[in-house]
């Protein structure tokens, strides 16, 4: 499968420029090392090097990560988390990236979806309506009772109601 087998230095030399353009889990670039050929007992040593230079920071990972997965894919929390599980991130440091997502901010982006999914299936019935808008927002990551808390307000804003 491997074209050549790399040395431990020229692996290192490879992975250093794959975590410098983009921030990595330390999870990826021990996956790029054993790409490259390399055992666990070369890996290692190399995976701490990189964390000495700076090149690898968990912490920093998960926050850029989630930062980047919240503003601009528009992810709910449960999503990020799974993902950073995923990615072998720790659980400190997935709380720390987690306490990075501002409240009003998140709060905003769920009312918003909510209102573009509402709006996108005004043929519907409001049973269907309710389903496929909730179904959308869990496969987002965000929380079950806050997309129903969302939902309600959109429905109070539409009908002109409130309960």
């Amino acid at each position: 499968m491997f074209k050549q087998k790399l040395t431990p230095q020229q692996a290192l030399q490879k992975v250093r420029y794959f975590c410098s353009y983009q921030e990595r889990s330390h999870y990826e670039a021990a996956e790029k090392l054993y790409g490259f050929g390399l055992r666990k007992i070369e890996v290692e040593p190399l995976i701490s090097q990189l964390i000495e230079e700076g090149y690898l920071n968990e912490e920093r990972f998960a926050a850029q990560f989630t930062g980047g997965k919240f503003r601009i894919k528009k992810w709910g929390r449960v999503k990020i988390q799974h993902e950073l599980k995923q990615k072998r991130v720790s659980s400190y440091s997935i709380k720390k990236a987690m306490k990075e997502i501002d409240e009003a901010e998140y709060l905003a982006v769920l009312q918003k979806l909510v209102a573009q999914k509402w709006k996108s299936l005004k043929g519907e019935q409001y049973l269907n309506r309710m389903a496929k808008t909730t179904q959308f927002l869990l496969q987002r990551g965000f929380e079950s009772d806050l997309i129903s808390k969302a939902i309600m307000a959109v429905r109070e804003k539409e009908t002109g109601t409130s309960k």
